[in-house]
């Protein structure tokens, strides 16, 4: 079943992996999921097939190599909030 979550909620569907993971791993079980950004959308796995890493110890290493593969457009201005809604 397909899934989209908006991009400030990431860590729900990065909490369903077992830690440490691998990059192909974590492609592979989140394949179902489209993130929503501030300037459109992305397939999480294709965003996650263009980490550098290739293996994450836990969420916030995988999230932090997300981010960083995100153009500053998708996350929104720097220091602004995209809110609770």
């Amino acid at each position: 079943m397909a899934r989209t979550i908006k991009l400030s909620r990431i860590d729900s569907a990065l909490r369903t992996l077992s830690y440490p993971t691998t990059r192909s791993t974590a492609a592979a079980e989140l394949d179902d999921v489209t993130l929503l950004l501030a300037d459109g959308e992305a397939e999480l796995r294709d965003v996650i097939e263009n980490v550098e890493s290739e293996e994450f110890g836990s969420v916030g290493e995988l999230r932090d190599s997300i981010y960083e593969q995100l153009p500053v457009e998708a996350i929104g201005e720097p220091n602004q909030s995209e809110g609770d809604a």
